[in-house]
């Protein structure tokens, strides 16, 4: 377990000086709404109770000194020479330093030491985690007076500039800014946040990490993009008001798109219909029915897998032993796709035994273990 305690003792260990402050910021769950995001969409995430840790410190020079425990590994860097590294972690690092340099904020060189315990690789949003705990801490270390959306921004264009993922802004908002208890149904056009209570009742949220990434997914995740916005161009000829496929119906797909490209099509009918799943998904929650939530799950997985095709066979593997087993009302892959965890709404007496068994199955299955990450929601950022 990460504490405090911990974390101020390795910072003295390897800096010889006290850290003057620690910042934690969470892991991330998306509940529904995948791919949305940065086609200015909906998105229905919130925090979990794993976190990346970050300790800082002034420094009297303009050196940059980081340590990440995850990898045993230091970086030095001076403040005037700021530029990605080839080792990639410190990048998340010192993307939101160049982020705060192209703003002018005041920001000297400082120590940070970094830990977590949000598995890696686990499509729960590690790298905005760091993002956000590393931008929170340093604007609090040098009282630069930015927001928590300005933070999540920062840490979406720290992504864009030094880590080359051309993501959308939901992990950082999810890890900033959510509140325990809840999920934030996002607008990702107008960042608009409603916070939803998340009363399951008698079920449970447990996700189940294949522990596979296949190496399709990022040059994926870039195709999918260009997909969604050739679509948009191709309406766009025709309804020069639209923008996103936000503003995009089916009927003006079926219109455009169709004969044109039909990849495009079905890529883009996709993300026009996950926002009506989400909406569906949202209003069922606030209604106490968590059948039809998970009935929303189980299509949203349907699609992702069929039409977007960001899915892989073990993932769909656990998505079909999911809709076979009593007790689980909804299951889907979570995040970008091609590995990492599905999300599984499931009966709190049917829990034990349902993880057991999926466990039995996949390893006589794949040869190798699953995963269980058992989950509570949490807050977003904060000092700890």
């Amino acid at each position: 377990m990460i504490t405090k305690q911990k974390i101020d003792s390795r910072f003295q260990e390897l800096f010889n000086e006290q850290a003057a402050l620690v910042a934690k910021s969470p892991g991330r769950i998306n509940l529904i709404g995948e791919h949305t995001d940065y086609n200015e969409g909906f998105v229905l995430p919130t925090a979990i109770d794993k976190a990346i840790y970050v300790g800082v410190s002034k420094r009297n020079d303009n050196r940059i000194s980081l340590f990440a425990e995850d990898f045993n590994e230091a970086h030095e860097i001076s403040i005037d020479e700021l530029a990605p590294s080839e080792k990639g972690w410190p990048n998340y690092i010192l993307g939101v330093v160049n982020q705060f340099a192209i703003r002018d904020l005041p920001i000297s060189g400082f120590s940070l030491y970094l830990d977590g315990d949000v598995p890696l690789g686990a499509g729960l949003s590690s790298s905005a985690a760091v993002e956000c705990a590393v931008g929170f801490a340093l604007n609090e270390l040098f009282e630069l007076g930015l927001n928590r959306v300005e933070l999540a921004k920062i840490g979406q264009l720290t992504e864009h500039t030094y880590v080359g993922v051309n993501c959308g802004i939901m992990d950082q908002f999810a890890s900033i800014m959510s509140k325990s208890g809840h999920v934030l149904k996002l607008d990702c056009r107008s960042l608009e946040v409603e916070y939803v209570p998340l009363e399951l009742g008698e079920h449970e949220i447990v996700l189940l990490n294949t522990n596979v990434k296949h190496s399709l997914a990022d040059s994926a995740y870039n195709k999918r993009r260009a997909s969604c916005e050739k679509g948009v161009a191709l309406v766009k000829e025709k309804y020069p008001e639209v923008n996103s496929l936000r503003d995009v119906s089916v009927a003006q797909l079926d219109e455009l798109v169709a004969k044109v490209d039909a990849d495009v099509y079905t890529k883009c009918k996709f993300v026009i219909e996950e926002n009506e799943r989400l909406i569906k998904a949202c209003d069922a929650l606030k209604n106490g029915n968590i059948d039809e939530l998970g009935k929303q799950l189980f299509a949203a997985h349907a699609a992702i897998s069929s039409e977007y095709e960001v899915s892989c066979k073990e993932l769909d593997f656990l998505v079909d032993f999911a809709k076979n087993f009593d007790g689980v009302v909804g299951a889907r892959m979570m995040g970008g796709g091609f590995g990492g965890c599905t999300i599984n709404i499931v009966k709190k007496t049917a829990l034990e035994e349902y993880v057991k068994s999926i466990a039995i199955a996949y390893k006589n299955k794949f040869g190798f273990e699953l995963t269980p990450i058992f989950i509570q929601v949490g807050n977003g950022t904060e000092l700890i």
